[in-house]
């Protein structure tokens, strides 16, 4: 049985996985213990490498704080960049494809239309640089990957705009929200779906792809959404990012499009408004 080896397990993305996995009795999944799965202990990833021989690694760990990355950015290079060269030497090794999460993160965003996989990156914060440099190390080391780009994500796990949202409604029952930010909430249950069937379709067209739901939102879109969706009464008003300064600056727009993975792997991709109410159900539940 062909193993896959999933890193960043106890993450969003990587809880998701394991429920599709379970909840389609999907073969041959290791999640290994972020204590033996530290992509910045080559010792200890080699050793989970020589034990499973996986035919495919799935790199969902990634230092993911936007705004603390610029203050921290040695231990946001080290993950996104220095992390993702550690496996690819190993798959490199071990003759083993490599499935590596990146993000939308690496595009400018002063555009207006749906980005895709050839248009030119230029990242305006730290952990935007980190993720492109961790995707740019990989075509170095190997021919056999797939670098997913995504974006927005949230679901039940974790940390997330959705959760965040909810719980700040329930505080306050009003809030502002950034209205002039462009780009497309992704559910990770339908991340997690794409990946594992990536993997069983036995397709071999490798390279860079970009996946996030289908449309676009505003984050005040997506809030506001989130609200009547969850028909909490909480009111929306929408803001400028002038009134909310955060450290790390954001791209304007990142809506990504998706024609290329749609007609490789035959996907028929969800509306982001259609997710995002099988999440909030499941949350309720």
């Amino acid at each position: 049985m062909n193993k896959i080896l999933v890193f960043g397990a106890s993450g969003q993305l990587g809880n998701c996985l394991k429920k599709v996995v379970e909840d389609n009795s999907l073969e041959g999944y290791i999640f290994p213990a972020e204590s033996e799965a530290n992509i910045l202990d080559v010792n200890s990833v080699e050793k989970l490498f020589a034990k499973h021989d996986p035919a495919h690694c799935i790199n969902c760990a990634a230092y993911t704080a936007v705004d603390k990355a610029e203050s921290d950015q040695e231990t946001a290079y080290a993950v996104n960049k220095t992390g993702v060269q550690n496996l690819a030497d190993l798959c490199n090794s071990y003759d083993t494809v490599l499935i590596h999460i990146s993000t939308d993160f690496v595009f400018g965003g002063d555009g207006n239309k749906p980005l895709t996989e050839e248009d030119t990156t230029a990242p305006v914060s730290v952990y935007g640089q980190s993720k492109l440099e961790g995707e740019m190390v990989i075509p170095a080391l190997l021919n056999k990957y797939f670098i997913l780009r995504t974006g927005w994500l949230y679901s039940e796990y974790g940390n997330n705009f959705v959760k965040t949202m909810l719980r700040i409604g329930r505080e306050r029952g009003e809030i502002k929200v950034i209205n002039d930010q462009t780009g497309t909430p992704t559910y990770a249950m339908d991340l997690a779906l794409t990946i594992t069937g990536i993997i069983s379709s036995g397709i071999n067209k490798f390279g860079l792809y970009h996946y996030a739901n289908e449309g676009t939102a505003t984050w005040y879109d997506f809030a506001r959404a989130i609200h009547e969706f969850a028909e909490t009464g909480v009111k929306v008003h929408p803001i400028p990012t002038t009134e909310y300064p955060t450290p790390a600056k954001r791209p304007v727009y990142s809506v990504m499009d998706k024609s290329k993975i749609k007609q490789t792997f035959n996907l028929d991709i969800p509306q982001w408004e259609d997710s995002l109410k099988v999440c909030l159900s499941k949350l309720e539940a």
